[in-house]
Order: C-alpha cells, then structure tokens, then sequence
C-alpha cells in the first residue's frame, strides 16, 4: 500500500473546485483508459458507489468506491468527501477536501491510500503521484 497527497490552490471559489472534483464521470476523461460511472446515478451521499472502470479489453477492472463521507463546502466550512475503495484489485481509501484559501480561491487536498496486488509500493506510488497529480490539474482548469 502506498499513501500519497496533492495539493493545490486554484482560481476557484469552494464550492465550484468541490462541482469539478466531484463531477465523477469527468474523472474518466482526464485519468488515461479510465471510464467512471455513479451508482445510483444523481446528486452524490453517502452511500453512493462511484465506479472507475480502467484497462483495455479483457485487461480491464473495476475500482468500486464507496461514499462514506460527503460533506459539501459552505460559507467558510470545508468540503470533504472519503471514499472507500470496496474493489477485488484497487484497496485502499481516498479523501478529497476543499479549503477556503487566499483570495477567494479554493485549497485543494487528494489524499489516498492505494493498494494493488503484485504491485511494488516503489512503482505504484511515483505512478499514481503522476496519473492523479495531472488529473487533478485537469479537473480543477476544467479541460
């Protein structure tokens, strides 16, 4: 298992860097060979399951994550949103939080604890830092 955490701040208010990050399908777009899907679909809770579908072919899984928190932004509250990953292959959990920040802007925290069977921790973790690292920079530009 491997445990990373990135951090931006973003010209955004709280409350639309929280509607980037959580626009789960989006993740899909910006994660390479990934397809994201929400269970049931809808506004996010607790409870939700959102499904991130990577691979190609028969060399595909599925990474079902649980919502077990899911606390949006307020007017000078934080955001947070833990997911807990409920799959075969992808263990672990996954935290997205979002701070009020300088200016107006929002300040952005992933945090995550990854685990694959058969993956080195010296492998999985540069690699996750880097995939999720872009994505992030993604969501939060909106492209």
């Amino acid at each position: 298992m491997v445990t990373f955490l990135l951090e931006r701040t973003a010209p955004l208010s709280p409350e639309e860097a929280w509607r980037r990050l959580t626009e789960w399908p989006r993740h899909g777009e910006v994660v390479p060979l990934t397809r994201v899907t929400v269970v049931p679909p809808g506004p996010t809770a607790e409870g939700t399951l959102v499904v991130a579908r990577s691979g190609v072919g028969p060399l595909s899984f599925d990474d079902p994550m649980e919502v077990t928190v899911w606390r949006p932004p307020a007017e000078g509250v934080s955001g947070l949103c833990r997911m807990e990953k409920r799959g075969r292959v992808v263990r672990g959990w996954a935290e997205l939080e979002v701070h009020p920040g300088p200016g107006g802007r929002a300040r952005v925290i992933w945090r995550e604890k990854l685990g694959v069977p058969l993956v080195p921790g010296a492998l999985l973790g540069p690699a996750a830092r880097s995939v999720f690292g872009r994505a992030l920079n993604r969501l939060l530009r909106g492209t």
